[in-house]
């Protein structure tokens, strides 16, 4: 059995991306779809060293939980992560746009993530 799979899985790694300032971070279920994932992560990232910086985090991160990686495709606009049951898109926004996986599948399930609100200290 594995470790995290599935929705878990995508969501874990939708934290991870907002640990790293991603931004529009929206998950897809194409549990019902499509044998291609269960899930899509797509994010934005606002540059491409920021891309980078986000998918080595991932990588990281769940590298330390035992989860690897099947495959990374890289261009100067789109990062792919494949984790088999869970596939991340990070995009330049302009790249996001013009993809628009999120239209593309409209028929699946869509969930943003937001950013936990950080607590402030005040000084004293």
């Amino acid at each position: 059995m594995r470790a995290l799979a599935g929705k878990r899985l995508a969501r874990l790694v939708g934290r991870l991306v907002l640990d790293k300032k991603g931004g529009e971070v929206v998950l897809i279920d194409l549990r019902r779809l499509s044998s291609i994932a269960d899930f899509f992560v797509v994010a934005t990232a606002e540059a491409d060293v920021h891309a980078h910086a986000i998918a080595s985090h991932i990588q990281d991160k769940l590298k330390e939980k035992g989860i690897k990686m099947g495959h990374e495709e890289k261009s100067g606009r789109w990062t792919l992560l494949d984790y088999s049951d869970v596939v991340v898109h990070l995009f330049l926004k302009e790249a996001r746009r013009f993809y628009a996986l999120e239209k593309f599948w409209g028929d699946a399930p869509q969930e943003t993530l937001l950013e936990r609100p950080r607590k402030s200290r005040m000084a004293g």
